[in-house]
């Protein structure tokens, strides 16, 4: 008797479209392409708009790059560049140093503008509320009474837009402190191990205390800490004890922040630069409420390499945004989001997109939660090249928008990043954690 195939009988009772393969909704299968829908469970495609405003020329001089770039002015269009990219989640950080006026005394005109119309547009802020500087009546963050101060900002900010979700309290602790007190540029241009030590623990109060106000606000908070991803690499047989320590120094924000306990090398420093032991068992006492993701900000120039001569050179993705970050996702086990990248030659930036976004698809892989990603920022910036340290103005060609509001190749780039993986999961398979009745659809696991 012949050998029968049961494909025969399926065929014949459903035809030959009647199985749909790995299609979990059946017909209705998708593969995750598509500019993002407002879907909850949708990987969240960003872009940020450059709010720095850190004072220079001790103190007398204030860069404030909303005004630098053109926000104030272009507001409305720059919003609506948002949606016309696709995106529908913006890291947006209202000047804290022009809010706020005196302690508890706040002019909220420009914020009240914008965030009316980030509303209106249904677009997604993640809130930044500290970025690189604090107002002149606080003076800087060696300032032991800035977390007091800060958290009664936030607290007034959460009441004041109840809607938003999303957070960034105090935007790159570390590197706001190692430019303003150890580096010398910013603010209290101090280069000290003291200061910095100062500045960090200051920083991280002031974001531990703001959370603490925000989540009593809103209670399902979610704090994206954007924090530098960096490494030093050191061209030399022989590893000093200067480069070993700064690579370890580079977690402690952090460290402090997740109440994850630095180590020997780290406390001892602390302790010998200022550090008080009653502070240390403070951090240590437990993360803060809402639900902790860890942004890790990469560009190139994040890594480094230490020549025999003691020169540092950049060293543009020796590791990358991967290997770089899973270092950290293993130190803490959080969330992740790729909260900043960009470069400052226009003509490379295409290239570095899409190789920033093969390193978040390939740490996916392998199980690490990467929620979100941002191409920062969404307009060119001025004098990053030189960190801000001068007002030479300096266009930085870094923006998916350059600053009359044209687009630079890498929009087109992001846009067709959007058309092929827009409608991804947050997670692979997060559409299973949505109380919903629509059926499965994506078909693959991204």
């Amino acid at each position: 008797m012949p050998e029968k195939s049961f494909l025969k009988y399926i065929n014949k009772k459903y035809g030959d479209a009647g199985y749909a393969g790995d299609e979990f909704g059946g017909g209705a299968g998708r593969d995750g392409s598509g500019f993002p829908s407002d879907n909850p469970g949708n990987f969240m495609f960003a872009t940020g708009i450059e709010c720095s405003y850190p004072t220079i020329n001790n103190g007398t001089l204030r860069r404030d790059l909303l005004e630098e770039c053109g926000h104030y002015k272009y507001l409305k269009e720059d919003l609506g560049l948002v949606k016309e990219l696709g995106l529908n989640v913006l890291r947006y950080g209202l000047p804290y140093y022009s809010i706020s006026k005196a302690d508890g005394k706040y002019d909220w005109s420009f914020a009240d503008e914008a965030m009316a119309e980030i509303k209106r547009l249904g677009i997604t802020p993640i809130l930044d509320l500290m970025h690189f500087g604090v107002p002149d009546w606080i003076g800087n963050f060696q300032n032991p009474e800035l977390p007091l101060h800060f958290a009664k900002y936030a607290e007034a900010v959460a009441k004041r837009y109840p809607w938003v979700r999303f957070y960034t309290p105090v935007n790159e602790i570390f590197v706001s402190a190692k430019a303003s007190a150890r580096d010398g540029l910013w603010n209290e241009q101090k280069k000290d191990d003291r200061s910095f030590v100062t500045a960090i623990k200051n920083l991280v109060a002031s974001s531990i205390m703001a959370n603490h106000q925000i989540a009593k606000q809103k209670p399902n908070c979610v704090i994206v800490q954007s924090e530098s991803a960096e490494y030093v690499h050191e061209f030399s047989a022989t590893v000093s004890k200067e480069i070993t320590l700064l690579n370890k120094l580079r977690f402690l924000s952090l460290d402090l922040l997740y109440a994850h306990p630095p180590d020997a090398d780290v406390c001892m420093y602390l302790f010998d630069n200022g550090l008080t032991r009653a502070e240390y068992e403070w951090f240590m006492a437990g993360e803060p409420p809402g639900y902790q993701v860890m942004g890790n900000d990469y560009y190139g120039r994040n890594e480094k390499i230490k020549l025999p001569d003691g020169s540092l050179l950049n060293a543009s993705d020796v590791l990358g945004w991967y290997q770089v970050t899973k270092e950290y996702y293993d130190r803490y086990k959080k969330p992740v989001m790729h909260t900043e990248t960009n470069v400052l030659n226009a003509d490379e930036a295409s290239v570095w997109l899409y190789k920033q976004w093969i390193n978040v698809l390939q740490i996916r892989k392998i199980g690490v939660p990467v929620l979100g990603f941002t191409w920062y920022s969404l307009i060119d910036q001025v004098d990053w090249d030189i960190e801000l340290a001068e007002k030479k103005g300096t266009v930085n060609s870094c923006g998916l928008y350059d600053l009359q509001r044209k687009p630079r190749p890498v929009a087109q780039a992001y846009k067709s990043l959007l058309q092929q993986f827009g409608r991804i999961t947050i997670i692979p398979y997060g559409e299973i954690f949505e109380l919903t009745n629509r059926q499965a659809e994506l078909k693959v696991e991204v």
